[in-house]
């Protein structure tokens, strides 16, 4: 899927109230070659994107979120708008045997809720973008989790950590309820809240302290799609193009949550210390 390249100039001109010439000198480009772009006449490249998008951005111009609010006005009532970010593309149809095996829920096509949270996550990748995504929730059977021990225990099996309880039948019923659906809809854990379940993993923390833990670093959900007919579900309908000063922007804003979250990670800590149950306690 190629981006909207000819739409996005169109759409920026019409924001900042200036013509193709006018556009073509802030570029330093001919005005031709806006015109030609616009046109479709000619297939732009990566060099002429960044500098579109970047001036976009510099304008304070969002095209990303603007995109993000046009898509949710018009999409149907029982369908869904996620997003996933790309470290580069999407080749072909959406494939489920490409995604990762140690995953949060294990191999799937993982979309989040919002643009910026899609973004967030790829903004350290030079060649990413965002894809927007139709999801036809009808007729599907979808689970949800929440921040709670089974949502816990879930993804440290699933990354691998949980394997000296592989025996214990708590564990056959963790698999088969994060099976028995086409999609899921989870908190998101990254690797610094992986880190945290870890630590109750390895029985440093309760599993009280770990959820409030988690809950301070809150990531919001994430959908997993995890069958084919949910694939079948999922349309791709725009690619977005990220720019150097987009993705800069992103990344600082994450690096302060993060300190942010580390903080209150710090405090919920010591306010649930000895509440709640160790794991060899749950496993006993």
């Amino acid at each position: 899927m190629n981006f909207e390249f000819a739409k996005d100039l169109l759409a920026i001109r019409e924001i900042l109230g200036i013509t193709q010439s006018e556009l073509a000198l802030q570029l330093k480009v001919q005005q031709i070659t806006i015109s030609r772009n616009e046109l479709k006449e000619t297939l732009a490249s990566t060099k002429l994107m960044e500098k579109v998008y970047s001036y976009a951005f510099d304008k304070r111009i969002n095209l990303g979120k603007l995109k993000e609010m046009m898509w949710n006005e018009r999409i149907d009532i029982d369908h869904k708008l996620l997003f996933h970010g790309a470290k580069s593309s999407i080749e072909g149809a959406i494939d489920l045997t490409k995604g990762r095996i140690n995953n949060d829920f294990g191999q799937g096509f993982y979309l989040g809720e919002q643009y910026a949270q899609a973004i967030s996550f790829i903004s350290g990748y030079d060649n990413s973008c965002v894809y927007y995504i139709d999801f036809d929730c009808s007729n599907l059977k979808g689970k949800k989790y929440n921040v709670d021990q089974e949502w816990m225990l879930t993804i440290a099996y699933y990354r691998g950590t949980l394997n000296r309880y592989n025996s214990h039948p708590m564990i056959d019923n963790l698999i088969k309820d994060s099976r028995d659906c086409d999609y899921i809809i989870a908190p998101i854990a990254d690797n610094r809240m992986f880190s945290i379940i870890n630590s109750f993993i390895e029985g440093e923390i309760t599993d009280e302290q770990c959820k409030h833990c988690l809950a301070a670093t809150n990531l919001g959900y994430q959908y997993v799609l995890i069958s084919g007919k949910a694939i079948k579900n999922a349309k791709l309908v725009e690619r977005t193009y990220v720019s150097d000063s987009e993705r800069k922007y992103y990344k600082n804003i994450r690096s302060s949550n993060a300190l942010l979250g580390d903080d209150k990670v710090k405090l919920s800590r010591r306010q649930y210390r000895g509440k709640g149950l160790y794991i060899d306690e749950i496993f006993k």
